[in-house]
């Protein structure tokens, strides 16, 4: 993890899913915001499906997804050449706590 300008950034590489969520949840617990989800080529699906996991089943109505922002990077890649690599930058914020659970149905009169 990294602190970019916004706050907190972290890189979506080639761990499970479930190990960015726990450090994502984890800064935007301690106060943290918005906290940056980032990656780059084929880890970009993992990078929305963490927002989407800490959205709808971590924080749920507590997190605002900010202006995403995509990107072409060129980076030299193994073999010396440049190429073009894809990247996508998801802030998420913390709102504040989730609307209070349903409680059980008043008894009908």
């Amino acid at each position: 993890m990294d602190e970019d300008a916004r706050g907190p950034v972290v890189f979506i590489g080639l761990k499970p899913t479930m190990t960015y969520v726990f450090q994502v949840v984890t800064q935007l617990n301690s106060g943290a915001g918005p906290v940056i989800v980032k990656a780059r080529g084929n880890a970009i699906g993992k990078a929305v499906d963490v927002a989407e996991v800490v959205r709808h089943r971590f924080l749920e109505g507590q997190v605002e997804v900010g202006p995403i922002s995509i990107e072409t990077e060129r980076l030299t890649n193994r073999e010396g050449r440049e190429a073009n690599v894809s990247s996508i930058s998801i802030p998420l914020t913390r709102t504040g706590p989730p609307l209070p659970p349903p409680g059980p149905e008043p008894p009908a009169p």
